[in-house]
């Protein structure tokens, strides 16, 4: 629950955000970010009809070990450059500022923070096979609309996931994908694209290589 000392001191960690404005938000590790990732997001504003997207850099997640947890002002920064080349696209820095590693808490904090808008949870279908693994996960799909991308890495195992087959219910079917921000929860569209290959794992594997 949040205090009212919290949300008063926290204002500023989320953009300014007229009442209504539709926004994808779209938590990662980026380590690094690619245009793996700027697919994901483009697709999404355009798909679901968003007026913008959020970029939660994470600090550090919890199911990625040292991947997850690799310099934070180095991974947000190339962040930074992605988006600056892409309007209605923000970096936000919430998950270091509320000192949290988990998604849920970003969404307690958005309801608390930012009540007006109407968020949608993105992420790509690489999630789908361990987002049972997230903290309260039943939880954030309770409370608001998400929206699965589908990626290169998108194993036959996902698409069978603990996920899929709890809430195989609230699925929408793509076409309703523009007004997904106005549903109430639970509500998740799959979102078939043309695919890009890029992946943070490719790219550390080059460098390391």
């Amino acid at each position: 629950m949040w205090c009212v000392d919290v949300v008063i001191s926290a204002r500023n960690i989320f953009p300014p955000a007229p009442a209504g404005l539709r926004v994808g938000l779209f938590g990662g590790s980026f380590n690094p970010v690619h245009e793996g990732h700027l697919h994901v997001a483009q697709t999404a504003k355009k798909r679901l009809n968003l007026d913008a997207i959020w970029w939660l850099v994470s600090p550090g997640n919890p199911l990625k070990g040292d991947a997850g947890q690799a310099d934070y002002d180095q991974r947000l920064a190339g962040v930074h450059k992605v988006v600056e080349k892409n309007p209605g696209h923000f970096v936000c820095t919430a998950e270091a500022a509320l000192g949290t590693r988990y998604s849920i808490d970003i969404f307690a904090a958005v309801g608390a923070i930012r009540p007006a808008i109407r968020p949608v949870w993105l992420m790509g279908a690489d999630n789908l096979a361990s987002f049972h693994l997230w903290k309260k996960w039943e939880d954030m799909v309770f409370a608001m609309p998400m929206a699965v991308i589908a990626r290169p890495q998108d194993e036959v195992r996902a698409r069978f996931s603990p996920f899929v087959q709890r809430f195989g219910f609230a699925r929408l079917p793509q076409e309703a994908a523009p007004v997904l921000a106005n549903k109430k929860s639970p509500a998740w569209v799959y979102l078939t694209a043309p695919l890009h290959d890029q992946s943070s794992t490719q790219l550390r594997d080059s460098l390391t290589g």
